[in-house]
Order: C-alpha cells, then structure tokens, then sequence
C-alpha cells in the first residue's frame, strides 16, 4: 500500500521564504532521519513525504516544493521516472537523487533526467542541507568533472550516432543557437574547466565567460553548468573517453 504524507505550514517568522522539500524515499525510517535533520534547520520545510515515485509525481504537482530528494530504488515508478516526470511538468521544482555510491549509472540516469544532482544516502547532515540550498538557488551540486567522468563511464548510455561524425556538434540543430564562441566555452565547460579555468584558456575575464555560460544556457534551455555537460556529449559535441 502507497503512504503519503503532507506537512503543514510552518509557523516560524521565516515560514513565508522557506526552501520547501519533499521527501520520496520507500523507507520511511529514512524519510523521518532527513526530516528531523532538516526541520532543525531555518529556512527549510519539509512540506510532505511520498513513499513511491507515483505518490512523488502527484505531490509535487500539489505542493510545488522547491527541492525533491528522490530515492531511486522505489516500488512501482522509480525516482528516475518521478524525476523526467516532474522536471518536466514543474521546471522551478529541482530534484536531487540519493543514490548509494557517488559515480554510478543511476545517478548518471538520473542528471540525463534532469535532476540537479545527487547525493550519497549516508551524505554528513550539513552537506545536505548545503545542497539542497545549493539547488534551490538554481546551481547544481555535482562538479562537471564529476559528471564528465559518469559520462565517460557510462557512454554507452548516450543516443547512438549523436552529433553526427563531421565536425564538432555536427548536425544538432540545438547547437546552431549558439555563436561560435559560446560553442567553444559549451566545450570547456563539457571538459570540466571551472570559469577561472576557461577565462585564463581563452584570455578573457571571468565576467565574461559567467556572461558566456549564462547564455548557452538560456538558448538552450538548460537548467545548470551540469546539463550542459550532458548536452555537450548527447550531441557529440565532445565524446566520451
């Protein structure tokens, strides 16, 4: 049987501009652990708790949480399913998934769903409340590093013949919105460079290249640094290995 559960309001004088998570985890013991640890802390409130990934999607639509921390392993719909669902139907709701090991296929599926990263289950307290700001205010909590090695790891994974053999991004008519330099910062940032990095590589200011990422992705409408990333390499932009 399918539990849920939504929790009220809180009272606090910070109530009104409170990070609001749901939690979607099968094991309810776990679901009250991320509780307690997040109800000790200002500005956050758990607002419900969903069991499956089903009860996640349906939630999610009702409550409109900022954050989801999503378990993937769930009866019924698994949290990658919930993840696509809701990424799509609610793009301001941002998903982190928990998964048990830090570089693994799920947590690979589940950023090529569209959640804003992942964390491991046993992750220390504060850095999970670190993150789940992190992802609030609109940032990922993976490093595209880590996310180039996932992508390398689990390249098989990728649409057979993406980006075409020819030059680089080939055919993909995503890549055509970018000018040639936001193509090449698209390529830096896919190889993991942080903007310090691609500012001393290119020979511009980091201003400049924060200008440049932030409008690769607006003209593709991505989320973070860390689904360019996977777009980069969905499009044969640059290629695993």
């Amino acid at each position: 049987m399918t539990e849920s559960t939504v929790v009220g309001a809180g009272t606090s004088s910070g109530a009104t501009t409170a990070i609001r998570v749901l939690l979607a985890d099968d094991q309810a013991l776990l679901r009250m652990g991320f509780r307690m640890v997040l109800e000790a802390e200002d500005g956050l409130e758990v607002v419900g708790e969903a069991a499956d990934g089903a009860s996640a999607v349906q939630m999610a639509g009702a409550l409109r949480p900022d954050v989801v921390l999503m378990d993937v392993r769930m009866p019924g719909m698994n949290g990658l399913e919930a993840t696509e669902q809701i990424v799509k139907a609610h793009p301001d709701s941002r998903v982190l998934i928990l998964t048990t090991f830090d570089v693994d296929e799920y947590a690979f599926d589940g950023l090529r769903a569209g959640a804003s990263g992942f964390l491991l289950k046993d992750t220390r307290p504060a850095d999970l409340v670190q993150a789940i700001r992190t992802v609030a205010s609109g940032d990922a909590v993976v490093s595209p590093r880590v996310t180039r090695r996932m992508l390398e790891l689990f390249g098989s994974h990728l649409p057979t013949g993406a980006g075409g053999e020819g030059a680089p991004g080939g055919p993909d008519p995503r890549l055509a919105r970018l000018t040639a330099r936001e193509l090449e910062v698209l390529t830096l940032v896919a190889e993991g460079l942080s903007n310090a990095e691609i500012a001393g590589r290119l020979f511009v200011s980091e201003t400049t290249v924060k200008t440049h990422v932030g409008n690769v992705l607006g003209k593709l409408d991505l989320r973070d640094r860390v689904q360019a990333v996977v777009l980069a390499y969905e499009t044969g932009l640059v290629r695993p290995g």
